[in-house]
């Protein structure tokens, strides 16, 4: 069985040459990664990178890197790392069934092979099943006139054999668009998996699979899938072949060793994870939970705040924040969009939530007089205010703490 070295960092940490097993080439890949995604992954320093907010696992050379988030730099580190698998369980971006939910817990795995061993166990469901065949056009030389005679095609490659036709005519086989995606996931799953614990299953996958075309996947093609009654079943399997397609870099290491990097922004996965807790807590109370809604305000420009909360005529609204500010009090900037939200959405109060340990911040009010925006026959006075709040994310034992939504709505001071 292959080993591959691993390198355990946190976010915004630094990682030099030299360090942990850390080369130039590595260096050299990651920095033509971070070039494909328009530098946001990482910050190049001399000799060495500082990692952003993005936390997961890069695959690359031998070598593993796994990012782990930390919101509190002062926490011990084995508190957090496990924490992102958990997270990804918790916001449905791991399916956590049986044999997948106990491979969550081993600490050991990383998680490229958590999303292999979920795709592999997707596609083997779809392989007991039956795989569907669907109608393709396809166009080349056949013995008998069918479909449509392509005129210049004809010519040119039946010049000599007058006895073949050379058409574009519908089939009804496996060979479709669906079949091409899992089986090109399949092939980079087994370029990852060679002498490894997987290497079996992918084999076995891999010989159950039908003949398909191993084609190039944009995309742009991906987006295009549609799904019916039919096929319906190849969704899960679909949405994680589309995660291994996209973050799959075949070239970006001087063309010897192929990449594959599953990274998240924190938060981004900080905002889904609030709004998950706080919608299923909320469930059957009365306090309606909503995320990302828009509003124009000037021109093509629209707000959009992460989190809306409603119960009667009480409108407040949440703005998650991964990384904790360095100041005791909000930025300017933060102010000003928060005040912009409530404005919009007539709301009374608005959060500013970051993760922490659970602190009471009172409710400041914003100096103007504002009126509700609700047409009524008497304007009503309105009071904005608006306040940081900080919520524990871990337990004692390391864990994502069950009542954080609770605390939550302690924060918003919800009237009953």
């Amino acid at each position: 069985m292959i080993k591959h070295h691993k390198i355990s960092v946190f976010e915004h940490q630094k990682l030099y040459i030299g360090s942990q097993g850390f080369k130039q080439t590595h260096l050299d890949a990651l920095l033509k990664l971070n070039e494909y995604h328009d530098g946001n992954y990482f910050e190049p320093i001399a000799k060495g990178i500082r990692f952003n907010q993005y936390v997961g696992v890069i695959q690359v050379d031998g070598l593993i890197i796994e990012i782990n988030p930390k919101a509190d730099k002062d926490d011990e580190d084995y508190k957090w790392k496990g924490v992102l698998l958990k997270m990804l369980k918790a916001c449905g971006k791991i399916k956590a069934d049986s044999s997948g939910d106990a491979n969550v817990k081993r600490q050991h795995l990383n998680l490229l092979e958590i999303y292999f061993e979920l795709y592999l166990k997707e596609v083997e469901s779809l392989v007991r099943k039956g795989f569907i065949k669907q109608y393709r056009k396809q166009t080349k030389n056949t013995k008998v006139l069918k479909g449509k005679l392509e005129f210049a095609g004809n010519i040119r490659h039946n010049i000599v054999h007058k006895e073949r036709f050379y058409t574009t005519h519908q089939v009804y086989d496996s060979n479709h668009f669906l079949h091409q995606v899992l089986y090109k996931a399949l092939t980079i799953v087994s370029q990852f998996t060679k002498g490894t614990r997987l290497q079996d299953s992918t084999n076995r996958v891999l010989l159950s699979f039908p003949e398909v075309d191993n084609k190039t996947i944009t995309a742009k093609q991906l987006n295009t899938i549609i799904l019916n009654r039919k096929s319906n079943s190849y969704k899960p399997a679909l949405d994680l072949a589309r995660l291994i397609i996209l973050n799959y870099s075949p070239d970006i290491a001087s063309g010897k060793e192929k990449m594959l990097s599953l990274l998240f922004d924190m938060n981004q996965l900080w905002e889904e994870y609030v709004l998950k807790q706080l919608q299923k807590a909320c469930e059957g109370t009365g306090i309606d939970v909503s995320g990302q809604e828009s509003k124009s305000f000037w021109g093509a420009n629209s707000l959009r705040p992460d989190i809306v909360l409603r119960k009667g005529n009480q409108t407040y609204i949440i703005d998650t924040k991964w990384k904790r500010p360095q100041k005791s009090s909000a930025s300017v900037s933060d102010l000003r969009q928060m005040y912009a939200y409530c404005r919009f959405w007539d709301a009374e109060k608005a959060v500013l939530l970051y993760p922490g340990e659970t602190s009471e911040n009172k409710f400041k009010p914003y100096n103007t007089n504002d009126y509700s925006i609700h047409r009524t026959e008497e304007p009503k006075e309105i009071d904005h205010q608006c306040k940081m709040g900080y919520v524990s994310v871990l337990d004692t034992d390391g864990n994502l703490r069950n009542n954080i939504a609770t605390d939550i709505l302690k924060l918003l001071d919800f009237e009953e």
